[in-house]
């Protein structure tokens, strides 16, 4: 198979490294033409260090919008702070383990640990595939107010610009109007955003 590698030279970093490393270890998607985030590990005696590469040199993580529908949930919030205090410094957190101790489903708690983890409260390893507890000194809101989309869309609920009916939803900015259907388990949007990248950066 193969990885996606926009903007190679931003490898350079690991440079300083790779004469102690042991192994190279890559993660993503399987390539398949569309720019994709990936993930360089090199495995070094006694630690990993993981080089993490946005889809483009030009663009970075924080206004993805792989993260909105986490964020975004109106249970987000409180599942995010009922879990934290269920968390206690483990080395891998068993998300089935924390729905039964929260009295939450599975998708509640995944969805709460994306938001802590935006705020710093945890981690992700790749080798292990599992979050791990840490505490990092990000302000926890931090990942919302510097999500600008996010923080267009809460704005656009505000002032009323989100209307439903029986056929979807219709969404008003400026003087135009763009339609969001669903079908079955999918979205779609008569906008430009979604005509672009149909839901690979986000809803």
């Amino acid at each position: 198979g193969a990885v996606c590698l926009p903007g190679p030279e931003r490898l350079v970093a690991l440079r300083r490294v790779l004469r102690d490393a042991t192994a190279l270890r890559v993660y993503g998607p399987v390539a398949d033409g569309a720019a994709a985030a990936s993930a360089w590990e090199v495995v070094l005696p006694g630690m990993r260090l993981t080089l993490t590469l946005s889809p483009d040199s030009a663009r970075g993580f924080s206004g993805e919008g792989g993260v909105l529908e986490a964020l975004a949930t109106d249970d987000a919030a409180a599942d995010a702070e009922l879990v934290s205090v269920l968390l206690a410094w483990e080395p891998r957190i068993e998300p089935a383990e924390l729905a039964g101790q929260a009295g939450l489903s599975v998708e509640r708690v995944r969805a709460a640990l994306v938001r802590l983890g935006t705020a710093g409260r945890v981690g992700y390893d790749l080798a292990d595939a599992a979050y791990f507890h840490r505490e990092l000194p990000y302000d926890a809101d931090r990942a919302e107010r510097h999500n600008p989309r996010l923080v267009a869309a809460r704005r656009l609920v505000g002032e009323g610009a989100v209307s439903l009916d029986g056929a979807g939803v219709t969404v008003a900015s400026g003087d135009r109007r763009y339609r969001v259907r669903e079908s079955g388990a999918e979205f779609s949007c008569t906008c430009q955003w979604w005509a672009d990248y149909r839901g690979r950066r986000g809803p």
